[in-house]
């Protein structure tokens, strides 16, 4: 589903626009969407990396996959996964004989570093540079297929623009590319609260805050006072010494002598 655009059908109820930078993978949530939510279309807006920022702000979409990072005071972001680094080669180039390599296998390769680069670099450009920098990844793939220079892009770049006569290794130490679910703060909408349960893994069951559990109806019943057997009267606790129920003696009291008849 990665570089196509979904066109919902005519509704008149709310809809849910969801933009995405090139690699990023929305396949997965579009179909818990689709099972959870038919009635509410969404609609996929392929946008490019340096574009998204614009297009949330502008209103062009509800919510985003965007690569970080972006501006915490504007957007509200909920990271989802990070990408690794890998290095774009000919087939026939000594790297694709290797597993993996770090930057420093790439000392003396011309490495591009097109305008539209993800990568988060800091410090100095790994490679030699080229003489000039091409405008975007895809140009630079196609230099790469010239045989000028290597790439190192996130994973799903490399795969978004497979060649077949091209191949890629993963770098160890390159810097991963983070994947984002964002969206301006200000209009955290229905629809974006949907979405944002979706792609944390809540249950369709799950609360997502904007809904109240129903009461409970029932009440625990009262307890019922516990009926107690009528006494004869004048049962109460005998003194020591007096006569129990029925005139007798109590067990345990002391018995008076009986007095003498005159």
């Amino acid at each position: 589903m990665t570089g196509t655009e979904e066109t919902p059908a005519q509704a008149s109820g709310p809809t849910f626009r969801l933009a995405y930078v090139p690699g990023a993978t929305p396949a997965k949530w579009v179909r818990i969407w689709n099972e959870r939510l038919p009635d509410v279309p969404l609609t996929l807006v392929p946008v490019a990396a340096a574009d998204i920022a614009d297009a949330l702000r502008a209103g062009d979409a509800d919510a985003g996959l965007v690569r970080l990072p972006v501006d915490r005071t504007f957007f509200s972001a909920i990271p989802l996964y990070t990408e690794t680094g890998v290095v774009v080669v000919p087939k026939d180039h000594v790297v694709a004989a290797v597993e993996e390599v770090v930057l420093a296998d790439l000392a003396d390769e011309i490495v591009q570093h097109p305008l539209d680069d993800v990568l988060p670099w800091e410090g100095a450009l790994p490679g030699q540079p080229a003489l000039e920098r091409p405008a975007t990844t895809a140009d630079a793939i196609e230099l790469v297929a010239a045989g000028v220079g290597v790439l190192v892009v996130p994973q799903s770049l490399a795969r978004l623009h497979h060649r077949r006569d091209l191949t890629y290794r993963t770098v160890t130490d390159a810097p991963g590319s983070d994947v984002a679910l964002a969206w301006p703060q200000e209009r955290t909408t229905d629809q974006v609260e949907d979405f944002i349960g979706i792609v944390r893994g809540r249950t369709v069951n799950s609360s997502r805050g904007r809904t109240t559990a129903p009461e409970k109806s029932e009440k625990k019943a009262a307890k019922k006072p516990v009926a107690r057997k009528p006494t004869a009267k004048g049962t109460g606790r005998p003194k020591p010494g007096g006569r129990g129920q029925g005139g007798k003696p109590q067990s345990g009291g002391k018995r008076g002598k009986p007095r003498k008849r005159s």
